[in-house]
Order: C-alpha cells, then sequence, then structure tokens
C-alpha cells in the first residue's frame, strides 16, 4: 500500500492554509486612501498627528473607513475618489507644507489578513501604467566640481601656511601648482600631505611645480556618491507626485532608472525631477521691537518672516531680506558631532565661499545667522545658530540646540537641495492605464486558457492521475501567487509570462511521473508498487531538469536588471513550488485516492499500451 506518514499530510495541508491565506489579498482590489509622511526625521507622525487629521476631517463632514499608523506615515482610507481629494484638500490645509500628503491606493483586505502581513502583490509600470524614464548623471560635472573644491582648499592651506605660490592650473583630473623654489616646493608639499590625503602628489624640482591628482579610489567615490546622492534627492522629489510604489534604482555605474507607477503628466514628472532648491544664508534681526511688530503684522522694510520648523514646534524668525551667501558656494554637508559631543552639521564651502562667510562672520559675532531653503517660492529657515567668533578655512560647523535627527535632516537638505551632478533624460516612456488594465487582462485570460487547456488534456489523456495532475498544477499555481505576496514582489507583464512558463514546466514534470507509472504497469508490476516505481523512477530526472532551470534563472537574476530580473524572480519562485507541487502534493492525492486499497486491480491512467499488443 501506499500511505503517506501523518506529518507529511500537515506539512501539505499547513502550505495550503498558509497559501490560500495570503492568495486572498490579491482579490479584494484596492480602495482610495490619503497618505501622510513626515517631510523631516525631527518631525513625527503619531497618535497627536492622527487626532489632528481626525479632527480636520470631521470640520468637512468627511468620514474614513479607517485610520492607522504605518512605519513613518500615517495612511487615512476612503470609499471613494471624490472623498479621497477632499481629504487630501482638507488634511493639507490643516498640516501645511510639514508634511507630504500624497494621494494612494490600499488593499481593500479585512483586517484580519492585515493583520497576519497578508498584503498584495503590487503592480509594476505595465499593468498599473505610468512614466519611465531613464537618465544619465553627468559623472564629468560631478568630478569638476570636485577638483574646483580642492583648488579652493590647496589656496586656503597655502595661505594659512604663509607659502608664497604661483598660479595654479588643472590638468585633466589634476591640479598644477607654481611654486617660487625648492624650499617652497618642499613646504609646500608637506603641508598638502597632511590636509589632502585623498590626492596624489608628485613633484618637478626642475620647473618647482606640485602636481595633485584624484586617486582612482577617490573618483570612484565621487561618482557613487554623486548617484546617491542623486537618487536620494529624486526619492524626496517624487514623494509629491503621490507614487505609492516608485522605482528609483541605479542601473549601471552612471545611470538611474525612474518607474512612477499611476503618473501619467509627464510634463509634472520632468519639473519635479530636474526641479532645484537654492540655500541662502542671512543675517537673523533678535530686535524685541521689530519682532513684535513683525508678528503683528507690520514687518519692517528690508526684512522678512519666515517659519522655522524644529522639533519644538513650529516658530517664526525675523531675517533680512539681503543674502549673504548661496548653497551654490555649498560643496558638501555631512551630520556628525562637535568638540563636546552634541550632533552638529559639518558643511564645506569653496574658496568664494570660504572667503563670503569669513568676512560675514568676522563682522557679526554675537549676532544669529540663518541658514534658509528656498523651493517652489516658499523659503523656510532649516536652522539659525550664533556666531560665536570669526570662521575661516571654508569649513564651518552649525551646532546648537538640534538633535541627531533635526542634524541629519538639515544635512540633508543643505546637500540634497539640488542635484549632486546634472542629469540627463536619455529615454522616456508613457503607459496608459487603459494599456495598463488591458496588459492584466490579456494575461490573466492567457494564463487561464493555458491552464484550462493544459487540464483538459491531462484529464482526457490520464483520467484519475489527469485529475489530480490538474488539482496539483492549482496547488502550484496557489503556492507561487502565496510566495510572490509574502515577498511583496512587484508584478511586471514578464512576471505574468513566467507564471504561464511555470505552468508548462510544472505540468511536464507530472507528464514524467505519469510515463513512468505507466510504464511499470506494461511491464506487469501490481499498481500499488506500480505508482511507487513511478515516482521513485521519475525523481532524479525531475531534479535534474528543474536544477539546470534554476540555474539559468539564477544567472538572469543576478545578471539581468528591470523586466528581465522580475521574469527571474518568479521563474526561480515557480520552479521551487512546482517541485513541492508535482512530487509531494501530487503524491499525497495518489495516495489519499488509491494508497489504502489492498486490493487493486488497476489504475485508472488512460490506456496502457502493453509489449504484446
Amino acid at each position: 500500500m501506499n500511505r503517506y506518514p501523518l506529518w507529511k499530510y500537515l506539512i501539505i495541508g499547513l502550505a495550503l492554509i498558509v497559501s490560500t491565506i495570503y492568495t486572498l489579498p490579491n482579490f479584494f482590489g484596492e480602495s482610495p486612501a490619503v497618505q501622510i509622511s513626515s517631510s523631516r526625521q525631527s518631525i513625527p507622525v503619531d497618535t497627536a498627528l492622527m487626532g489632528r487629521v481626525e479632527t480636520a476631517l470631521a470640520a468637512k463632514n468627511l468620514t474614513p473607513d479607517g485610520l492607522f499608523l504605518d512605519g513613518n506615515s500615517l495612511k487615512v482610507r476612503f470609499r471613494d475618489p471624490d472623498t479621497q481629494i477632499k481629504a487630501r484638500d482638507a488634511i493639507q490645509a490643516e498640516l501645511g507644507d510639514s508634511y507630504i500628503i500624497a494621494l494612494n491606493l490600499l488593499s481593500s483586505s479585512p483586517g484580519w489578513l492585515t493583520r497576519l502581513g497578508a498584503h498584495p502583490m503590487f503592480l509594476g509600470l505595465d499593468l498599473r501604467g505610468g512614466v519611465h524614464f531613464l537618465l544619465e548623471v553627468d559623472m564629468k560635472a560631478a568630478i569638476d566640481k570636485t577638483v574646483e573644491r580642492y583648488s579652493g582648499d590647496i589656496r586656503r592651506e597655502l595661505k594659512a601656511q604663509k607659502i608664497r605660490y604661483g598660479a595654479i592650473k588643472r590638468s585633466g583630473n589634476a591640479l598644477v601648482v607654481q611654486l617660487r623654489d625648492a624650499q617652497t616646493l618642499k613646504a609646500a608639499a608637506d603641508a598638502l600631505a597632511r590636509t589632502l590625503p585623498s590626492l596624489t602628489m608628485s613633484e618637478d624640482a626642475d620647473a618647482f611645480t606640485l602636481t595633485l591628482a584624484l586617486k582612482p579610489e577617490e573618483i570612484t567615490r565621487i561618482q557613487g556618491d554623486a548617484v546617491k546622492q542623486n537618487i536620494s534627492t529624486l526619492h524626496n522629489r517624487v514623494n509629491e507626485l503621490g507614487v505609492a510604489e516608485p522605482v528609483i534604482q541605479q542601473a549601471g555605474p552612471n545611470r538611474i532608472v525612474v518607474q512612477l507607477p499611476g503618473v501619467q503628466d509627464t510634463a509634472k514628472a520632468k519639473d519635479i525631477l530636474g526641479r532645484t532648491a537654492t540655500l541662502q544664508v542671512r543675517l537673523v534681526e533678535d530686535d524685541p521691537a521689530l519682532m513684535a511688530d513683525a508678528q503683528a503684522g507690520v514687518v519692517p522694510a528690508g526684512y522678512e518672516l519666515l517659519d522655522e520648523l524644529t522639533s519644538r514646534g513650529p516658530s517664526k524668525i525675523l531675517v533680512k531680506r539681503d543674502v549673504e551667501l548661496t548653497g551654490d558656494n555649498i560643496n558638501d554637508a555631512q551630520a556628525g558631532f562637535d568638540e563636546n559631543g552634541a550632533p552638529a552639521v559639518h558643511i564645506n564651502l569653496d574658496s568664494t565661499g570660504a572667503s563670503i562667510f569669513r568676512q560675514v562672520t568676522a563682522e557679526n559675532i554675537g549676532r544669529r545667522m540663518a541658514m534658509i531653503l528656498v523651493e517652489k517660492g516658499k523659503a523656510e529657515v532649516v536652522t539659525a545658530p550664533v556666531i560665536r567668533s570669526e570662521i575661516g578655512g571654508g569649513r564651518v560647523q552649525i551646532s546648537g540646540s538640534m538633535n541627531p535627527a533635526e542634524a541629519n535632516d538639515v544635512a540633508l537638505l543643505l546637500r540634497a537641495g539640488s542635484l549632486a551632478a546634472p542629469m540627463t533624460i536619455i529615454e522616456e516612456r508613457t503607459v496608459g492605464p487603459s494599456l495598463g488594465k488591458e496588459n492584466i487582462e490579456k494575461g490573466f485570460n492567457s494564463t487561464l486558457w493555458g491552464f484550462a487547456a493544459i487540464v483538459v488534456f491531462m484529464v482526457i489523456y490520464y483520467r484519475v492521475f489527469g485529475v489530480i495532475s490538474a488539482l496539483s498544477l492549482g496547488v502550484n499555481l496557489l503556492v507561487l501567487v502565496a510566495m510572490l505576496s509574502m515577498l511583496q514582489a512587484t508584478l511586471t507583464l514578464p512576471g505574468i509570462a513566467a507564471i504561464a512558463l511555470t505552468l508548462g514546466m510544472a505540468i511536464d514534470a507530472n507528464v514524467l511521473i505519469n510515463e513512468r507509472v505507466r510504464e511499470e504497469l506494461r511491464n506487469g508490476v501490481p499498481p500499488q508498487s506500480a505508482i511507487q516505481a513511478g515516482y521513485q523512477h521519475a525523481w532524479a530526472t525531475i531534479v535534474d531538469s528543474n536544477i539546470t532551470t534554476l540555474i539559468a534563472g539564477l544567472a538572469l537574476l543576478i545578471f539581468g536588471s528591470g523586466p528581465v530580473r522580475g521574469f527571474a524572480v518568479v521563474h526561480c519562485l515557480g520552479i521551487l513550488s512546482s517541485m513541492f507541487s508535482a512530487v509531494l502534493v501530487s503524491r499525497g492525492f495518489v495516495n489519499l485516492w488509491y494508497g489504502r486499497r489492498r486490493r487493486l486491480a488497476s489504475l485508472s491512467i488512460g490506456q496502457v499500451w502493453k509489449p504484446n499488443q
């Protein structure tokens, strides 16, 4: 007899239950929602914010279907798109620009499924519609900016060490410094070797020149940082488009792929991706009388009342309209700590900015200086430290009443207000929502009809064993969709093609098993023994064929990108699920149907042709 031990049936039953639970969310559809997230780490998204949102919606007689905190965002669900739009406007009016208010779509799965962590698969650009951009980062501009910064650093260091020098000329990615004599050449080399370790140095004793060039690893770091900073900036910008699952990833050493599902306004997307923010440095006016007049609505001439947002809440600050310095003079900004261990932001200025900053700080010791970010015509104070002393050298430290989260925010805004290097759109595609819907229908129908055709063929050709093969094929599809949902994979059109391919590969394993059982019956083996021998002999062939196919799939996954990787993910998961269903599950069904019969005269497996026939 063929009987499975209880633990194997328990494994199959558990797999079916789990797969059913994690597949169900894909059938409930999506409902419109508003997603509220903070534009900075220092501005929390918590229950207090939830209360403000509920109050704002109640004032407009808008009733949400539910509110819940999800990581660093608050999501509010609604019944229809009209209510969603009205709610977005009401929430925006209540919260202002301190939060990012985006339209979103949330799964309509029941709460008990969500609590179990069951979520639907994401739909890719080709199924949901949207825009696709391939951007190329200008690496030469990023290196040029760095070389210019080093040129200013060299001038400042030589001046600080009182070393006389001539012209500083650029030669490719190197800087050539002309010195007076061998003594100044040696002194300059010693001084710059200490302060600029990322540059290689070579001396020409005959011409009294010192050549400083970027190390290969430094060039690699500059290029990598430029791409990473641009990706970070793009992530911040696409939030304004209300994209639920944007894809922003590096594609090669100097290219970035941006996919925005659900966005149809290409002009708006281009405007957001290419927008440049401006940093300004202005002096703060702390005169109580002038501040009182400004808060009363009478802003003195030559001044401007701006918002300053910190972890302690929003406040107003009075600043001069005269701009002392702009963000064009900032080369880099990183969060760190000061000499007392307090959070701080370290800024590097170019030579022009360093000169201006030295003069401004020397003339305004004891006053406050405001760092202002101007974006889309709106100015906001990032921080306003007190000038304690003259600051020279081009290296500026901002510290004071800020926590580590605020320091990270300030550093990000200072360096990511604009892109690290210019980018060019070298490829642009738009996929309409109707085309995405048509792709889903065609992909679903092709899979459905392919599944139906396989089932009909198997039932006609293999009778009961064909029915069992069809059931195991259905389990394979169920397990595959469940795994994709559990991994929160993004389903694309190539992914649907991989699902259809998986069905064909999975049924191939069942065909091998059925034919081996037929072969055993033709050789006169009793039915129960034929079942056991058929599965046992087919197992080695199934493993070999699936492992070789899995190797090809892993190669696509490792070396491919974009749609190729999407296909590879579904393909590899499909191989694993097909091996489970074709062997373990189908054998379980066979054992349930035939295994407990002590006397089994024949098997319903289609026509068995014996050799003498």
